[in-house]
């Protein structure tokens, strides 16, 4: 019985991740750039008097690699990521990378976020352009050319968030060790005038919300059930 409640205990735990897990997904579902958190499970054995108890793990959020939709705007600094690459931004004194292309050019001339933080080039410097040096144009391999001329290019890396991500505002993720310039042009490239919506499907994740939190619902009845049954036997050798 008691392996029972610790079977019982260990799914909520894991029904819990989860839960979280999908309430900021959904939560998030309209955010541009935003990348879907999803959790793994992993089975752990337990022996006890001879017999293997099988009890879940807590889980591993990991991070979905799905693209979001592409929506056009027609803003010459609005930039979408094709392929499997990233943008990366200076905030707050450290590199962040993010699906979230929607830049501006301040009053000095810097390419920023909307926020007002550098956007980085392929040498990991911030990207200088002329304020009032006319129309910008950013071809597929992210060169930014002004009146014909080029002044910059936006850097595009290689990211891969792992189990020990750290987001950084709402689409945003830390730089890590698996950080890298992308080299090979062919498999990613800017899109000028679109941003990439959230990777979220509100529709599908609202249908796993409610699966999951009736479901631990279900678990903790059953687990008060045991332990009020548990409680019984115990005054019963009592008395």
């Amino acid at each position: 019985m008691q392996d029972g409640l610790s079977v019982s205990l260990t799914g909520q735990v894991a029904m819990e991740e989860r839960l979280t897990s999908l309430a900021n997904n959904v939560a998030n579902s309209r955010t541009v750039g935003f990348r879907a958190t999803q959790i793994t499970f992993d089975e752990v054995l337990k022996s006890v008097d001879d017999e293997r108890v099988s009890m879940v793990s807590k889980g591993d959020e990991i991070i979905s690699s799905r693209a979001g939709g592409l929506e056009s705007t027609g803003n010459a600094l609005d930039l979408a990521i094709s392929g499997d690459a990233w943008f990366q931004v200076q905030v707050d004194g450290a590199n962040v990378m993010t699906r979230d292309g929607r830049f501006k050019i301040d009053n000095q001339g810097a390419l920023v976020t909307l926020n007002g933080d550098a956007v980085l080039d392929a040498g990991g410097a911030p990207i200088q352009l002329n304020a009032a040096g006319g129309s910008v144009d950013i071809a597929g391999d992210g060169v930014i050319t002004q009146n014909g001329n080029v002044v910059g290019g936006v850097g595009l890396f290689s990211f891969n968030p792992g189990t020990n991500f750290e987001r950084y505002g709402p689409s945003g993720f830390r730089a890590n060790e698996t950080t890298e310039v992308l080299v090979d042009q062919t498999k990613a490239g800017v899109m000028q005038g679109y941003i990439e919506q959230s990777n979220v499907n509100p529709v599908q994740e609202i249908t796993r919300l409610i699966t999951v939190q009736r479901g631990f619902e279900q678990s903790v009845a059953l687990t008060e059930k045991a332990d009020q049954s548990l409680q019984q036997l115990i005054q019963s050798f009592g008395r």
